[in-house]
């Protein structure tokens, strides 16, 4: 009961975290949050079974547990209702048991005898001409490792549907031809919330939509300054978000016109690299009452702690700044020339702590989808201790709990020349809000 307790606090932390981070106009809230209400019954429900149970362990009385088996008669008919059976007997030597109806009458063209092989497949038949004639909405189907309800063809799941997994696993959404396959929400203990977009029984993510009411943001670096030979000027009084790309398919209501509420600016890039622009961007962006952190790319090259300190040098936080940011971007062959994920991690662990220590603040760990399927299972801790921004340019919001989304790198904002990375905060105005509270310097 306990490990059972347990696997219910999970999916129960899960669907909490999706609730405070989204609303009530998000596709999928109303479903978690009546799944959410049910889980908590079921874990105060067996809350006070332990408790029961706890108590009589230390008192005199004795817990006696007995099977209940109701019995009825159900023809093939659709208006005929079950008629109710007593058991007299149960005949363990032939495998069988004695039934008599409520009122000691045979009723008409009943099989009185019937071996349990036979009671099997007339029981299958029934169920099945039961299930195709009086509705679509089989009840109660067995599959792989569950029990479904909901719309089928043929005993097989297709259309919408609920799947209860006897592992504690809940699935509720659209189905075809047996799997998992449109929207859907799965939930399922020790396991992350998947909500979202389902094809052949393989998930493929959580489509957003965007709205003037969430909150967005962009970062900069030289690259929004410099182009073919150029410079450009930053007119921070027109700041816009105009366009949030083209490199992937995305569902907007209303027009794109939304405030940029917050931008980071690159600093600095192992401990030699210096951006230019950083002191004047950053000065701007937060004269222009826009939100500012402040961001390191790292390098393979260079010790984590080393770069950690030339970063702190160079830098600046002050009152109302975002958390710092750490920007990790190497490529495969890069983490193998620095001798493999477990140095590259020590490094980033060696950044990340030195940094915390020296702010007071805990910074934020900038990686892409790749990344984050790829290494992050390597070093949890992270994912666990720190705030992630990823980097996912499809159609599917990351499967990753993040602060920040980088979905385009090639976004329009008015005032900037050329191509923008634009992000979205996860979350709307009140958990912004609450996490500029907590997490601000």
């Amino acid at each position: 009961m306990d490990s059972e307790l347990d696997g219910l606090q999970t999916k129960r932390n899960e669907m909490g975290y999706y609730l405070r981070v989204h609303s009530v106009q998000d596709y999928s809230y109303n479903k978690i949050a009546e799944y959410h209400t049910e889980v908590v019954q079921q874990m105060d429900s067996l809350r006070r079974m332990i408790k029961v149970l706890d108590s009589l362990s230390t008192s005199s009385a004795q817990l006696r547990i007995r099977q209940q088996n109701r019995y009825a008669i159900q023809t093939s008919s659709k208006k005929a209702k079950p008629t109710v059976c007593n058991r007299l007997e149960i005949d363990k030597k032939n495998d069988c048991v004695l039934l008599q109806t409520e009122s000691k009458r045979t009723p008409i063209r009943l099989i009185t005898r019937l071996q349990k092989t036979g009671a099997i497949d007339a029981l299958n038949t029934y169920y099945k001409t039961h299930a195709a004639t009086i509705s679509s909405l089989a009840k109660g189907i067995r599959i792989v490792g569950g029990r479904y309800e909901g719309e089928s063809q043929k005993n097989v799941p297709n259309g919408y549907g609920k799947y209860y997994g006897d592992d504690g696993s809940f699935y509720d959404g659209h189905w075809k031809d047996g799997k998992r396959d449109g929207f859907g929400i799965y939930v399922a203990p020790h396991e992350y919330l998947q909500v979202g977009e389902w094809k052949a029984d393989v998930f493929k993510g959580e489509r957003l939509t965007y709205t003037p009411d969430r909150i967005y943001g962009i970062d900069l670096s030289r690259h929004q300054h410099e182009k073919n030979n150029k410079v450009y000027h930053i007119y921070w009084n027109k700041l816009r978000i105009t366009d949030l790309g083209t490199l992937s398919t995305k569902t907007i209501k209303g027009k794109v016109d939304y405030p940029v509420s917050f931008a980071y600016v690159k600093s600095t890039e192992g401990c030699t690299v210096l951006n230019t622009y950083y002191e004047a961007d950053y000065k701007a962006a937060r004269a222009h009452g826009i939100r500012t952190g402040t961001y390191h790319f790292f390098s393979t090259m260079s010790p984590g702690a080393a770069q950690a300190a030339y970063f702190l040098k160079c830098s600046k936080f002050n009152k109302g700044d975002l958390p710092p940011v750490l920007d990790v971007e190497p490529t495969d062959a890069q983490i193998v020339a620095m001798g493999g994920a477990e140095v590259m991690f020590r490094n980033i662990r060696a950044w990340m702590n030195l940094v915390q220590k020296r702010t007071g603040k805990r910074p934020i760990l900038y990686i892409s989808q790749t990344f984050a399927n790829t290494y992050m299972p390597l070093a949890p801790d992270l994912g666990d201790n720190y705030h992630i921004w990823i980097a996912r340019y499809g159609e599917y919001k990351p499967n990753f709990k993040l602060a920040y989304w980088q979905l385009s790198p090639d976004g329009k904002v008015r005032g900037i020349h050329g191509d923008v990375d634009i992000n979205v905060f996860n979350g709307y105005r009140n958990q912004y809000e609450e996490f500029l509270k907590r997490h601000c310097f």
